[in-house]
């Protein structure tokens, strides 16, 4: 970590309380789980490759939350983080996954023949799909705690994994730091560029430290299928397409990642994962499926009723800007993904924005011709 935090021995000359963040003022999971009692029994502790309690917490400290949003304050290190300091992270998962328990099984399915329907969105209001996900690699740091070296070898081992694929996801890396204009420009116009994180949850967290070095963005010819190394997570691997047939984004990323992890494996490498957590990430919030099924859908006029939370609500989705998770709605069109990541398979996080989609554009279109809505209103999921 780039903040002095391995320096944890010589905090031991000053007692736990002198030690103790000043917490008055947060608003996120960490700062509701952690006590002063806690905080004495966890600081002298550290996974094997050195991760402490302040590590975990650092940006739950610096950032004390939203107002309306309740962020989750930690990260994990390594994969080890989530067991030595599960006295804090399993109150901020149960918490943060709607009751999730230490004792509960995570249940994956990445098999799309399981998804029923999903190939029929209409395409009138439907703009455009995508599926993503992120992946750890067993056996390194993840990204607030990572080494150059470390950073540098999942990056070679990216490349070398991915440059094997073939077929309609035979494709092409582009290291972030010899990118050309031209190829950066392309890759800003498709929407693919990730860029140097600004967001005060990740900064604080140490994610971008010696940037750009390491990173870089893999996509097929098509440009449906994308591969993100070294950004908030070792990979993001997204599966995308204009248009509403989520049918065809899910197979195509359950396709794809089932072999990359084959090809991860044949290199020695498999992927952090778990009965109980899933797969592993950086962030809790990002546990068990990691995933992320979203649209970008017109509903001017949903988006201007008063149950259309409560909708939401119901169908166990959320709502965001297009341009992000910070940003307003444009002309109505709406980013709408699963709220859950954890406690459900891929396929049924899936299933429920295929369903609750297909809803949410039947409400639009009734609405649209001057109709009510209440009796479509769902229960709760």
């Amino acid at each position: 970590m780039p903040f002095g935090n391995t320096h944890n021995k010589l905090k031991m000359n000053y007692s736990a309380e002198q030690e103790y963040p000043d917490l008055s003022q947060h608003n996120n999971h960490m700062a509701k789980v952690l006590t002063p009692a806690m905080y004495a029994s966890l600081r002298d502790k550290e996974t094997p490759s050195g991760f402490t309690l302040d590590d975990v917490i650092q940006t739950g400290v610096d950032n004390p939350g939203h107002p309306f949003i309740m962020t989750v304050g930690c990260v994990a290190g390594d994969e080890e983080t989530y067991e030595v300091f599960k006295d804090l992270l399993d109150p901020v998962i149960e918490d943060r996954h709607g009751g999730y328990k230490p004792t509960d099984k995570h249940k994956t399915d990445l098999n799309a023949e399981n998804l029923q329907g999903g190939d029929d969105l209409d395409p009138n209001y439907v703009l455009s799909s995508r599926v993503r996900t992120g992946r750890s690699i067993r056996g390194f740091c993840l990204p607030p705690h990572c080494s150059r070296g470390e950073r540098r070898a999942i990056e070679n081992l990216s490349i070398e994994s991915l440059d094997i694929l073939d077929g309609d996801l035979k494709g092409k890396y582009y290291a972030l730091k010899n990118m050309t204009e031209d190829e950066q420009q392309q890759l800003i116009d498709d929407h693919f560029l990730f860029d140097k994180p600004v967001s005060p949850l990740l900064l604080a967290s140490g994610m971008a430290r010696d940037w750009p070095d390491g990173r870089g963005i893999w996509h097929n010819d098509n440009k449906t299928f994308l591969v993100w190394v070294n950004e908030e997570d070792h990979l993001r691997v997204i599966s995308m397409q204009k248009g509403g047939n989520m049918r065809e984004v899910f197979t195509r990323f359950c396709t794809g990642l089932t072999k990359i992890e084959g090809l991860f494996k044949e290199r020695g490498h498999e992927f952090m994962w778990n009965e109980h957590l899933g797969y592993v990430l950086t962030c809790p919030s990002n546990l068990g499926t990691g995933l992320r099924a979203g649209v970008h859908v017109k509903l001017p006029n949903l988006s201007k009723h008063e149950m259309f939370g409560e909708v939401l609500k119901r169908l166990r989705l959320q709502k965001r800007g297009t341009g992000g998770v910070d940003t307003a709605a444009v002309g109505g069109v709406f980013d709408i993904s699963n709220a859950d990541r954890l406690g459900f398979s891929e396929v049924e996080l899936v299933q429920m924005v295929v369903d609750g989609v297909s809803l949410l554009v039947e409400m639009e279109k009734r609405l649209e011709s001057g109709e009510g809505i209440d009796d479509l209103m769902p229960e709760q999921k």
